[in-house]
């Protein structure tokens, strides 16, 4: 409706890169605060789940940081993605439980932006659509 009525070369898979790669170059600096404390060695960190604080750090971290790069370039995506919405549902329904919704909305936000892209796919401006397309 949109591209007919104001004549714009509108693509589903044009929004879609937009929804990945912007909330993801967020979610990177996150991940890249995290990994910064995993090589300084300063393994103090929340243990939602009981795994150990080093643990939980390396899981974020590969979340975060991996993961978002992962999504950001389109590759391998989904599993990206599962990690992502894992970790942000930890963060939004167990770290920050406790917490007033303008504290755990920035977990809850990025869960509900990757839940979307997980259900889209990432598009056909991904990697994964050069790799695995027919």
């Amino acid at each position: 409706m949109l591209r007919k009525k104001f004549h714009i070369p509108i693509s589903i898979d044009f929004a879609v890169l937009i929804l990945r790669v912007f909330p993801s170059l967020f979610m990177l600096t996150y991940g890249w605060e995290k990994l910064i404390k995993l090589i300084s060695g300063d393994w103090t960190f929340a243990d939602p789940l009981g795994l150990g604080e080093g643990i939980s750090l390396f899981l974020a971290v590969l979340a975060e940081f991996f993961g978002s790069l992962m999504v950001i370039f389109g590759i391998l995506t989904r599993p990206a993605l599962l990690l992502l919405m894992f970790t942000m549902a930890v963060a939004g329904f167990i770290v920050h439980a406790p917490d007033p919704i303008t504290v755990k909305e920035h977990a809850l936000t990025f869960l509900i932006i990757y839940t979307a892209i997980f259900i889209t796919g990432p598009g056909r401006f991904s990697l994964d659509n050069r790799i695995f397309s027919r």
